[in-house]
């Protein structure tokens, strides 16, 4: 075997070996929180908190509100009716038209009570001037004073014919008593007998005049009570005359918008008719109809909030003013009876008046009839 002479290869260079990296220091088991994270973990603590306080709030401001959506907003509703029996000259307003106090709404044909006015201040004129000139409670006057004269008169004939009667009379009793004893003769007890029945027939006859004296006083009195009532009855006339003819000029009494007009020139209107009506707008509240369950904790003086559904999102403030003393079925023209037959429990409603706070907005104003939802901040 021939051996084979390989020329040995250079041996390759050996890569150097990689350093090992250098070691890192170490750490602790447990890594701090840095500033960052402990901001923001307080911040949400806080946001936390005050949900829950905000909820807090509103669940103990809930718990005493008491809420209906049956209310609506009231208000006056004053009619202007005539009080004349008369034809309609003018009419100066129109419907939804704002007057003022005193402002004229209708004028009324007045010749008919200018005439009636006029009959009335003649017959004054003709009871003042009775008996040539003089007014007749002065001729009954003057009346009245010669009947107390007289009257004085006469109580003074009654005087004197009263002690002349007495004097006869003890004349008369001592006579009798000497003829009886035979003193004296008796032509003169009989001299005394007609004295004393002329006395006694004096006597009667001025009690008589003083009695027709006494009524001719009576009598005077009562023409001069007569001729007083007479002359007030026709100045009683007269301003009733007068009355009558302010009652043709309709003026607005109070301040308000008028509605409902029903009234045209030249119609014939009666007294108490309607014909038209004025809504003081300005004087509203609510009435809120709660059920009788709701009543337990509502008193006066209650604060309220409340929107109509003709501005939504819009809050009104009110009190609560007063508390109907009887249910909303009482005042039913048929009040209902339990006692009739069967028997079905229905939850009652009482009306409240809640004062609207404040003065009207003129971006909202209210009118009588809205509806209303009504929240009641019961103490």
């Amino acid at each position: 075997m021939t051996d084979i002479y390989t020329e040995p290869r250079p041996a390759r260079p050996r890569a150097p070996e990689a350093q090992a990296p250098a070691p890192e220091p170490s750490t602790p088991d447990v890594v701090a929180p840095s500033t960052a994270a402990r901001i923001r973990r307080l911040v949400l603590l806080a946001v936390v908190l005050a949900a829950a306080g905000w909820g807090l709030v509103r669940w103990l401001a809930r718990r005493n509100i008491v809420a209906t959506d049956n209310a609506q907003v009231d208000g006056h509703i004053t009619p202007i009716a005539p009080k004349v029996q008369a034809f309609v000259t003018r009419v100066l307003v129109d419907d939804n038209q704002f007057v003022k106090a005193g402002d004229t709404l209708a004028v009324l044909d007045d010749r008919d009570l200018q005439l009636a006015l006029r009959q009335a201040e003649a017959a004054l004129a003709l009871a003042r001037s009775q008996a040539g000139g003089r007014s007749e409670a002065g001729q009954a006057a003057a009346q009245l004073g010669t009947a107390r004269a007289q009257a004085a008169g006469a109580v003074s004939s009654v005087g004197a014919a009263e002690a002349r009667f007495r004097q006869a009379e003890t004349d008369l009793r001592r006579y009798r008593s000497l003829a009886a004893n035979r003193v004296i003769p008796a032509q003169q007890l009989d001299q005394a007998q007609t004295a004393y029945d002329q006395a006694a027939a004096n006597l009667e006859a001025a009690r008589r005049s003083a009695a027709a004296a006494a009524s001719q006083v009576t009598a005077a009195s009562a023409g001069i009570r007569s001729a007083d009532a007479r002359l007030a009855a026709a100045q009683a006339a007269v301003e009733t005359a007068r009355v009558d003819v302010g009652y043709t000029v309709l003026l607005a009494p109070v301040d308000g918008v008028v509605a409902r007009r029903r009234v045209e020139p030249g119609e014939l209107v009666q007294p108490g008719q309607a014909l038209l009506s004025i809504v003081p707008i300005h004087e509203l509240w609510v009435t809120a109809n709660l059920k009788e369950t709701q009543l337990a904790d509502v008193t006066p003086g209650d604060a309220v909030t409340f929107e109509v559904d003709t501005y939504r999102g819009v809050e009104f403030e009110g009190t609560v003013e007063s508390v109907s003393p009887a249910t909303g079925a009482r005042f039913a023209l048929l009040p209902p009876d339990n006692a009739t037959g069967n028997f079905t429990k229905v939850v009652q409603r009482v009306p409240v008046r809640i004062a609207v706070d404040g003065q009207q907005d003129p971006a909202h104003p209210l009118r009588p009839g809205l509806s209303a939802d009504v929240k009641i901040r019961a103490r």
